[in-house]
């Protein structure tokens, strides 16, 4: 796989009809994290650590900033938002593959410079069974 424009790789949510790609963001990141369990004993060998696999928890983190644009993609992550609604999202990684599950928005932040334009953050946890469809 070469190199890929970030501009490619879309954070989307469903509306209720279809996936709608959140508008107007110039970065976005995808974090797959998976707790530990420690199993190491007495008797491990050499004293080093040992984990149990497939025990811990996994999580998936989404997020991304971009510009306002007061699009319909902007009102449906608000609307999302103050609902408390855990929509179903996609991560389009491009010659990849797509991650696909539902996500909470954990945190929505604008900001904006008395001379610039207004952005926002985006904060999203995974909410349940996260998949992966290779392209």
């Amino acid at each position: 796989m070469g190199a890929q424009k970030g501009k490619d790789l879309l954070i989307k949510m469903h509306d209720g009809a279809g996936y709608v790609a959140v508008a107007g963001l110039r970065s976005r990141k995808i974090v797959f994290n998976a707790e530990v369990v420690d199993i190491t004993h007495a008797e491990s060998a050499g004293q080093w650590r040992e984990l149990l696999a497939g025990a811990g928890v996994r999580r998936a983190s989404l997020s991304g900033r971009g510009l306002f644009r007061d699009a319909a993609s902007d009102a449906l992550v608000r609307q999302k938002f103050f609902d408390g609604e855990i929509p179903s999202c996609q991560v389009v990684i491009p010659d990849f593959g797509t991650i696909e599950g539902p996500f909470q928005i954990t945190a929505l932040e604008f900001a904006g410079e008395h001379n610039g334009e207004v952005s926002f953050d985006l904060t999203l946890e995974s909410a349940g069974l996260v998949t992966f469809s290779a392209i």
